[in-house]
Parts: structure tokens; sequence; C-alpha cells
């Protein structure tokens, strides 16, 4: 069974373009079948996207960005330097695509959480992780987003608290030795973690 976190996609895409006001701009998203939230920008996704902490001209990755979302808003609205990484080729697909449709610059890289990232120096790296994949992918993400951030660089993670988010927050605490919420909305949590 293909899921949105297998690499291959063998379904129809059925591509389709949504649009989303977000922070008060105007986005418009490619998106289609086998990608994670395919009828429009999760609940989630959109937490994040509207209250996340980046400073200008700063340093982004978006881990499991799917479509893009999350690089595609930190680079229009902050002029942040994107990089995004997903193991899924269609999300990678689309991703690139919304990047040209939304006239944001952004290196991306296909590959399994930081596989392909050399990168080691950023100052935040953005999440809304694959739960349904498992705890063990999820921690994963975590553990290793502590060696890709500069000191003072911290990791932005969405998640539902009541559905995996405590157990995410306190690895998070593990890993940082912190962990603060910045957001709540519909049960969804943003987490933030800081490399000291």
């Amino acid at each position: 069974m293909e899921h949105y976190y297998s690499e291959q996609q063998k379904s129809f895409m059925n591509l389709k373009k949504i649009k989303q006001k977000i922070n008060g701009k105007k986005f418009e998203f490619y998106t289609g079948s086998g990608v994670f939230s395919k009828e429009g920008v999760d609940k989630g996704t959109l937490l994040l996207a509207e209250s996340m902490v980046v400073q200008q001209n700063s340093n982004v990755l978006d881990i499991g960005c799917g479509i893009g979302v999350l690089g595609i808003v930190a680079a229009k609205i902050f002029n942040a330097n994107i990089a995004m990484s997903d193991i899924n080729k269609r999300a990678i697909m689309l991703a690139k695509m919304n990047i040209k449709l939304n006239k944001a610059k952004a290196e991306i890289y296909q590959g399994n959480l930081y596989e392909k990232i050399k990168d080691k120096n950023f100052d935040v790296i953005l999440s809304n992780p694959p739960q349904t994949a498992g705890k063990g992918t999820c921690f994963k993400l975590i553990e290793q987003s502590k060696e890709h951030l500069k000191t003072n660089g911290n990791i932005q993670l969405i998640a539902r608290h009541n559905k995996g988010g405590k157990s995410l927050s306190k690895k998070m605490e593990e890993v940082f030795g912190n962990v603060k919420v910045i957001a709540k909305k519909s049960g969804y949590w943003v987490y933030v973690s800081v490399k000291e």
C-alpha cells in the first residue's frame, strides 16, 4: 500500500490548483492524489505557516515538505533562503511547480529525511512530521535535526497534541533540553526547541 510518505506514487495524479490566504498574503498551490492533504492546506500546516517564527533572510529547511507550503511561505513572507526535502517524488514535483507558481526560490531535494541535506547551518527547521509513518520516523526527524541547526537555531514542529504531539514534544525536550509551545488551534500545537 502506498502512502504519502512512500517514495513512488502509482495512483493517477488528478492535478488541481488550490488557493490559500496565509498571513494576509494570497498563495496558490498545485496538489493531487498521492500527497499529504491533497484537498487543501491542512489545519496543522496552516497553523505552522501562520505562526512560524523566522527572521528575515535566514536559512530555513522545510523537512518532509510535501507540496512545499511551509518553505514557500517562509520564502515569500520572510525572504528566507529555503531548502526543502521529501521522500515522495510526486510531492517534490509538485513543490517545484509551486515554487514557480508563487515566484519563490528554493533548493529542493528528494530523499528520506536529511539524507540529501549537506548543510549544517540552518537557523530554522520547519516540519509537519509524517505521524502516520510512525513514531520511529518522527523521532529520527527530531534527533537528526540537531546536527543541521546552527547554535541558537531552532526546530518548529506542528502536531495534534493528543494524537502523538505529547510524545514528540517529550522527544524534543530530551534531544534539545528545552521545548515550548508557541501556538495552539483545533487541537494542533506548534512546538519549538532551540539548539543551545
